[in-house]
């Protein structure tokens, strides 16, 4: 596995970094203005829906204090009076359960309308960074931020706004019928409020660091498995079964200490509360009695202050859940934050130069560049390349190679230099531009979940059947193709392993082919497959690179002989150009490299 997938999982960004929870809160709230209307709305249905459940108690009392004042005067009941409350009671439970079900239907296209604009913004975003930001982060990671972490958000979104507009609206209710009631029971309840509130501040505190700690755990869990699973062969080939489980266990074990520790303070809270809740129950019917002996006020009136005390704690009490569920969501939501607050590849503009209309010479001037500013990797590059020529590049790993690529394709911009394509700048053109100019073929092939006619014409929009099958003739493929059972219409699988590694190369050349590239790069193809398809993959590519300049990444010598010119780099420099027999009558790195493993007796050298 590459250095990309290294066993070791990275650091997830901003790990350490200190958090500003209020200043994320107010960036995830932001998310909501496109829907304020429709939460407007829902305040009104949570609005309606609570005063309706609001006003229940009250008639309840109505009813008992009828009931007991019969007894008192011993009188009858008044049957009339109970079944027109009871009427009453019927019809505003069913307007309740009405809004609060409008309610729920509106938060649920709210909270999904919102995170879809996320998703939209973190793919977007995702499209933007430059490779650099890919190199220095782990998959799993990313995907982490991109799924767990917004689905953690979604969660939390719809259920903790619902409540605290629901709650808010309660407790407001709640306070008024009581002061409408009683205002010195009402005081008596209001006791309570300044210790939950203590509680409240105090357990979120403690609660929130795990929360952050959860998440970054779970990303590097997350890491790890892709890296394991997605390199599945090479850790069975080393034998790396064992250690790749013991990391697991101790990445696990630490997830598992973070999870119960942001659980467990979390969940201090319900208790707490249910706690306070009691004693505030406990001192509202002490109260409630003395001013029922007294005469102050009616014995109904006191059992819809005990139902309102505990209507009054519930949303205090659901304050616990609602704590745990926004840390939960803030601490995810720092963490997409840090990948979309990522510094992006700077914006272009199409500039007036048409592309098509450039020839396909290529010029390296004094060309510069390192993935580290303070170490370079190619230093005072120059090179000359005419239309039509086949340039092949060998060296050493680490020689620069691949950065050279790299710096064609624009996935890197060069630190000094100037580079050119048909004696236009580089910097004169957008990435899109110059990109729509070349087509690649490496040595990973890259074929997405869906038919062979569509990776084929993933290489030209809008291609027709037509250009797809002649593009798929030119590579060789078109014959194995209609050997499948649904032919061009096969769906490829996951890393479409449904074909072979050389039938995969070949579908890699036709997407090239029907590009019709200007400059082509070819990291050799031949690799990892049999002789047949090997001489298949030869004819395909001779056919793509017919008359057009092509950049050849050799690993195998006997592959670049016919080459109009072969680079010899070595740390970021060119030590040595020629061609075939020019390079071997020099006795120098080239000659040296060729005939030490040609004297082995071996039919290809591979470097």
């Amino acid at each position: 596995m590459s250095n990309r997938r290294g066993m070791s999982p990275k650091v997830p960004m901003g790990a350490s970094k200190p958090k500003d929870f209020k200043k994320t809160l107010r960036r995830l709230l932001g998310y909501l203005r496109p829907q304020r209307k429709k939460l407007i709305t829902v305040a009104v249905m949570a609005l309606m829906g609570t005063l309706f459940n609001v006003v229940s108690p009250k008639l309840l009392g109505e009813a008992t204090s009828s009931i007991f004042d019969s007894f008192l005067k011993g009188t009858s009941v008044d049957f009339a009076l109970l079944g027109k409350l009871l009427i009453w009671l019927i019809a505003l439970y069913a307007l309740s359960a009405a809004f609060t079900f409008l309610q729920q239907y509106l938060m649920a296209g709210v909270s999904q309308r919102t995170i879809a604009a996320m998703r939209k913004e973190v793919n977007e975003k995702l499209a933007r960074l430059p490779l650099r930001f890919f190199d220095k982060h782990p998959y799993g990671d990313l995907l982490s931020r991109a799924v767990n972490d917004i689905d953690n958000i979604n969660n939390s979104l719809q259920q903790a706004l619902m409540q605290i507009i629901t709650s808010i609206i309660t407790i407001i209710g709640i306070i008024v019928m009581m002061l409408f009631i009683s205002p010195l029971l009402t005081l008596v309840v209001c006791v309570t409020i300044p210790l939950s509130v203590i509680v409240i501040r105090f357990v979120a505190a403690k609660s929130q660091k795990y929360f952050i700690s959860q998440q970054a755990t779970l990303g590097q869990v997350n890491g790890h498995i892709e890296e394991i699973y997605g390199g599945h062969q090479i850790v069975k080939a080393y034998g790396y079964e064992d250690k790749a489980l013991d990391t697991f266990d101790e990445m696990n074990e630490r997830l598992y200490q973070t999870n119960w520790k942001a659980q467990f303070m979390s969940g201090l809270m319900m208790p707490m509360m249910m706690f306070i809740g009691n004693i505030g129950y406990v001192l509202v019917s002490i109260a409630g009695g003395i001013l029922v002996l007294n005469g102050n006020i009616r014995i109904g009136d006191v059992q819809a202050f005990i139902q309102y005390s505990q209507q009054f704690n519930q949303p205090m009490m659901q304050a616990a859940s609602i704590a745990n569920m926004i840390q939960a969501a803030l601490a995810s939501a720092e963490r997409v934050f840090a990948v979309l607050d990522e510094p992006e590849e700077p914006q272009e503009q199409r500039t007036l130069v048409d592309p098509k209309e450039l020839h396909g010479s290529v010029s390296f001037q004094h060309v510069s560049f390192g993935y580290d500013s303070e170490n370079p990797i190619i230093r005072d590059l120059n090179l000359e390349v005419k239309e039509g020529q086949t340039i092949a590049i060998v060296g050493p790993t680490g020689a620069g190679k691949t950065t050279m690529i790299n710096l064609l394709m624009r996935f890197y911009e060069i630190n000094g230099g100037r580079l050119k394509l048909g004696g236009a700048d580089f910097n004169d053109m957008s990435r899109e531009q110059v990109r729509s100019r070349f087509a690649m073929v490496i040595q990973d092939t890259w074929l997405f979940n869906g038919t062979i006619r569509d990776n084929i014409a993933y290489g030209k929009e809008g291609a027709t059947e037509e250009e797809v099958v002649e593009a798929a003739r030119r590579a060789y493929a078109d014959d194995f193709i209609r050997t499948l059972p649904n032919g061009y219409d096969t769906v490829l699988t996951e890393e479409a392993s449904n074909i072979s590694q050389g039938q995969r190369q070949l579908l890699t050349i036709a997407r090239a082919i029907i590009s019709d590239p200007l400059i082509l790069i070819l990291d050799e193809a031949t690799s990892s497959v049999d002789t047949r398809t090997e001489m298949n993959i030869q004819k395909a590519m001779k056919e793509i690179m017919e008359g057009r300049t092509s950049f050849v990444i050799a690993h195998r010598l006997s592959t670049i002989k016919d080459a109009d010119l072969i680079l010899v780099m070595n740390q970021g420099e060119i030590i040595e150009q020629g061609t075939h027999l020019e390079l071997l009558r020099q006795k120098g790195f080239y000659a040296d490299l060729h005939n030490s493993q040609f004297s082995q007796g071996q039919d290809e050298a591979v470097i």
